[in-house]
């Protein structure tokens, strides 16, 4: 069963850092085209950062910017998420999803080639 698991969430003070991980389970990334949303309360999901199977094309929301980089170690089957200067606008329920024809420069959670989502997992940014 192919399956995405997403860790490294919790509360932090604005101004802070935290680092998401997603491992994906049951079949290896390499091939895959990898995605970072999140969805805070009462607001659409969003594309936060993308990346290419092979690591050469990143794609990242304007809000991130200069914030957050992503990264992938395809030997560890896993993409990450570096995210720092949090403030109270990054707070979400952060997903990864993947898929081998998704595109990656329009990152985009609605992209029909998304073929694989994790569960989630929450950041709070809170003083």
């Amino acid at each position: 069963q192919l399956q995405l698991v997403e860790s490294g969430g919790g509360l932090v003070q604005p101004g802070g850092s935290l680092r998401l991980s997603c491992e994906a389970s049951g079949f290896s990334l390499q091939s895959y085209n990898i995605g970072w949303f999140r969805q805070a309360p009462g607001k659409e999901r969003e594309g936060v950062s993308c990346i290419n199977s092979a690591g050469g094309t990143t794609t990242y929301a304007d809000s991130v910017k200069g914030r957050f980089s992503i990264s992938r170690d395809n030997a560890k089957n896993t993409v990450y998420l570096q995210m720092n200067s949090l403030n109270p606008e990054d707070t979400a329920v952060y997903y990864c999803a993947g898929g081998l024809a998704f595109y990656v420069k329009d990152c985009q959670p609605t992209d029909r080639y998304l073929e694989v989502w994790g569960q989630g997992t929450a950041v709070t940014v809170s003083s």
